[in-house]
């Protein structure tokens, strides 16, 4: 080969290195700084977005949190004014979500986020060996009860479903009264009824350390109201339907996050101590970086660097 064809064909390949380098560590324009995340005030929710938040951080760019209702959060996706949610449980929030899906005013992501949770009625377990096992039992506890079940803040799914379950005087509980405030304030409801050892139905669900904290049982016979399986649930992902064309790597980071209820009660725990969420979240990412190897793969710093080698050293200094 005569030195000329070997000049191009070294250029040829330089060229295409470059191209390779370029895709391989692809920037996202200055627009997809600020990332915004929903929370609908769950203590899951807050430790997926903080664990999701503190890798952005690491990666360049500005997560920011907007505190929100599902209605409103939903809506909020419509309208582009939130980038990013991890907490569509799916069954419960499928009516909800579907009108927006069929409209492709929001994006769900295809791979679930976190598999084997579950969401129902639960009760203390010394209500559970008093008796009260199953759906079917309650009206039979009216007196203990109070004819009251303790739900969560107002317009959620599952304060929803437990309003048609009575409004439809399902398993004869039509006289029962849906008590809504917030999770946090069901669950101090919750610690002070096991205190005084008095009986208490209340909305519980799995990833959650009140299933550690408390000692809890879940109640059978709710598949016709929360679905089968004590509510057995996948968590997905929504976006607006357009964000992984306009911000295609942090899409990419979103598209790649998926969690285990055991990480999700460990970064809960501290959370549910008053700890801020992004800062639980970086010091359990730092006592177990490994789970940045499969969540930054093929995902870049917002200027086009290592990703991974960014948020490690980011996760370290936090």
């Amino acid at each position: 080969m005569n030195h000329r064809l070997m000049k191009a064909g070294w250029a040829v390949a330089a060229a295409a290195a470059l191209v390779v380098t370029t895709s391989a560590y692809a920037a996202d324009p200055a627009v997809c700084r600020n990332v915004r995340f929903a929370d609908v005030g769950w203590t899951d929710i807050a430790a997926t977005t903080g664990l999701a938040s503190a890798v952005f951080q690491g990666l360049g760019y500005n997560p920011t949190k907007t505190i929100a209702s599902v209605p409103i959060t939903f809506a909020g996706i419509k309208s582009k004014q939130i980038d990013v949610f991890l907490g569509y449980w799916s069954p419960t929030m499928d009516p909800m979500i579907e009108p927006f899906v069929k409209a492709k005013q929001i994006e769900v992501l295809s791979a679930p986020n976190l598999t084997g949770a579950k969401y129902t009625l639960a009760v203390p377990d010394y209500v559970y060996n008093g008796g009260l096992k199953s759906f079917a039992d309650i009206q039979k506890y009216a007196d203990k009860l109070g004819d009251r079940i303790y739900g969560i803040e107002p317009g959620n799914d599952g304060n929803a479903l437990i309003d048609k379950m009575i409004k439809g005087n399902q398993f004869g509980l039509g006289k029962f009264k849906l008590v809504e405030s917030s999770e946090a304030g069901m669950l101090v409801q919750v610690q002070k009824a096991i205190r005084e050892k008095q009986w208490i139905v209340f909305l519980g669900w799995e990833p959650h350390p009140m299933n550690v904290q408390m000692k809890i049982d879940y109640l059978s016979g709710g598949d016709d109201v929360f679905g089968p399986n004590y509510g057995e649930a996948k968590v997905f992902t929504a976006t607006p339907p357009d964000y992984s064309a306009r911000c295609p790597n942090a899409a990419k980071l979103v598209s790649n996050l998926h969690f285990t209820t055991d990480i999700e009660n460990h970064v809960m725990m501290p959370i549910m101590d008053k700890e801020d969420p992004n800062k639980a979240a970086a010091q359990w990412l730092k006592k177990n970086p490994q789970v940045l190897d499969k969540w930054l793969a093929g995902v870049t710093t917002i200027d086009g660097k290592d990703g991974l080698a960014a948020v490690k050293s980011y996760i370290a200094a936090h």
